[in-house]
């Protein structure tokens, strides 16, 4: 069965707060998302940023294992093969053929991205929509997801 890579999910959470350090920096979105959040100087000033990153990190963690199913068919193969009995033959037979088939960096980029669309922005959107933020503030949200995601099934995918 395929295995966790343990340094590319650690590789691909590393990733997700390199794509926010970029994201959300003034000079890209941060100060739109800012006043998209109704964020202040102030309210950023006063959170206890260790925590915020820790935790961050720690999400990130459990993305990037969530999405190596996603990204990585293979693991898809070994529940299709798998009887009561135990692994088939065929599980095998299909691994010794295609184990590296659809590993590369941007096959993990664009499930990713699929991720992003299909799981992050109706989530995102609908808890905006409540918290009644604007169509800019899910943009730009939504937007850091779909590269985030796009960058962590890359990495989780392709390194094989």
């Amino acid at each position: 069965m395929e295995s966790m890579n343990f340094l590319a999910i650690l590789a691909a959470a590393i990733s997700a707060l390199v794509v926010g350090f970029i994201w959300y920096n003034p000079k890209v979105f941060g100060t739109a998302w800012m006043k998209a959040a109704d964020m202040s100087e102030e309210k950023i000033k006063g959170a206890n940023m260790a925590k915020i990153f820790i935790m961050a990190f720690i999400f990130a963690i459990l993305l990037a294992m969530s999405i190596m199913p996603m990204v990585i068919h293979q693991m898809g193969a070994f529940s299709l093969a798998q009887g009561e009995l135990g692994v088939q033959p065929s599980y095998e037979a299909f691994m010794a053929e295609y184990a590296n088939e659809f590993r590369t960096f941007k096959h993990g980029a664009f499930h990713g991205v699929l991720a992003g669309i299909f799981v992050a922005l109706p989530i995102l959107g609908t808890n905006a929509l409540f918290e009644r933020k604007s169509a800019k503030y899910i943009l730009i949200n939504t937007g850091y997801w779909v590269v985030t995601m796009a960058v962590m099934g890359a990495i989780i995918c392709g390194w094989v």
